[in-house]
């Protein structure tokens, strides 16, 4: 039997795909060389976000994500039945902080341009910060609330979409790596796997960071790189943070090309009681080795917008690396250059909350049906990423 579709990649942004191709009745398998959502979704903090985007086609894409994942939320839950993990939504908003006074005016100047495009960006005093947020360090500069900020757990949310994928009819097998495109003539009709040829009407390449050397096996140059970023994990503690919390800085990270190492201060609170405290941004492809230069630096930057942090007890730290692509925008769509092929990668640390509607995106394009946001800004074919190449970096065992 030949599957309509071959998703390559069971992370949150694959699993939506899934979901939402097979959701209208196209046969669909998901292939990934690790286990399910063991990959970048893993390694992320779950964070649903319009605060940290400056207008253009992302927040219009993250604006529309924003509206659609609380009912997405209903629809998992009546579909999977409350013995199914809830995916933790948390609509809690986001408080975002200058602790200078150098940042305090761009910080207002970015929220005015938000408030521009549609985001509801409140700027708030010291007296109504320290409401929000008692433990954070009264000598902020500037401050301004995102009440759309939400944040979810991670697995648990692509482990719903894959579960909804498979009531729909999709297969999902781990533990498969792709090595080759299967072709007839120009166009892709399947991949070649470690398990055997798995032939296929149409190929969607959504492996994240691995995306890049993925679409090389199957002879297509994508400039999709891995950007590594570092988390600590404090021992559990009573809900001192209520709210997803980051200063500044982190805007300017999230949106430079910098190759370099880049740190901004992001803290917020677990259900479960731990404090989760970033971040960082470098590009070393896939090494995988954690440094506690990067470690102490982030760790400093919270200090300064918790002081309380300064004796918390760090019980684990992890990595992950995000996806790359250097103008900043998701990849989705067709692939012109080679009939068969879709792409849906390149959301860098976005793809939580990206994913179900770029997943919802690609089946619209897949389908003909009308997309619910302009997919031209995310083409395969757009200036930028033909322009960029492809990466040279074979993935490492942290995939």
């Amino acid at each position: 039997m030949t599957d309509d579709v071959v998703v390559v990649g069971a992370g949150i942004v694959g699993a939506a795909c899934a979901r939402a191709l097979a959701r209208r009745g196209l046969a669909v398998t998901v292939l990934d060389r690790g286990g399910a959502a063991s990959g970048t979704t893993a390694h992320g903090e779950g964070n649903l976000l319009v605060s940290d985007k400056e207008p253009g086609p992302e927040l219009v894409l993250a604006q529309h994500a924003a509206r659609r994942w609380p009912t997405l939320v209903e629809e998992l839950a009546d579909e999977l039945g409350p013995r199914f993990p809830a995916v933790e939504y948390d609509p809690k908003g986001g408080l975002v902080a200058a602790t200078t006074a150098e940042g305090a005016q761009p910080l207002r100047d970015f929220a005015a341009r938000q408030r521009g495009a549609g985001v509801d960006a409140r700027e708030i005093d010291v007296a109504r910060a320290l409401e929000l947020e008692p433990a954070l360090n009264p000598g902020l500069t500037a401050a301004v609330w995102y009440p759309e900020d939400a944040q979810v757990q991670p697995v648990a949310a692509a482990e719903a979409l894959l579960a909804s994928a498979r009531r729909a009819g999709a297969r999902v097998r781990t533990g498969v790596e792709v090595t080759g495109a299967l072709r007839h003539g120009d166009r892709v009709v399947g991949v070649r796997t470690s398990a055997g040829d798995v032939p296929a009407g149409a190929v969607v390449l959504a492996a994240g960071p691995w995306s890049g050397v993925v679409a090389a096996r199957l002879g297509v140059a994508l400039p999709v790189r891995p950007r590594r970023g570092m988390v600590l994990v404090t021992t559990r503690m009573p809900h001192a943070v209520r709210h997803k919390v980051y200063d500044g800085d982190y805007v300017g990270a999230t949106q430079s090309g910098d190759a370099a190492l880049q740190t901004s201060s992001v803290v917020e609170s677990t259900a479960a009681g731990t404090v989760l405290i970033g971040s960082s941004r470098e590009q070393v492809g896939f090494d995988d080795r954690l440094r506690a230069v990067v470690l102490r630096e982030m760790a400093a930057r919270a200090v300064r917008l918790f002081p309380f942090l300064a004796d918390a007890s760090v019980m684990r730290t992890y990595l992950g690396f995000r996806p790359y692509v250097p103008d900043h925008l998701p990849i989705v769509g067709p692939d012109p250059r080679t009939p068969g092929l879709w792409v849906a990668t390149g959301h860098e640390g976005a793809g939580i909350g990206l994913g179900p509607v770029s997943g919802e995106l690609l089946a619209d394009l897949f389908t003909g049906a009308e997309p619910e946001v302009d997919p031209a800004p995310f083409r395969v074919d757009r200036p930028a990423v033909l322009a960029a190449g492809s990466p040279s970096e074979e993935p490492g065992e942290a995939s």
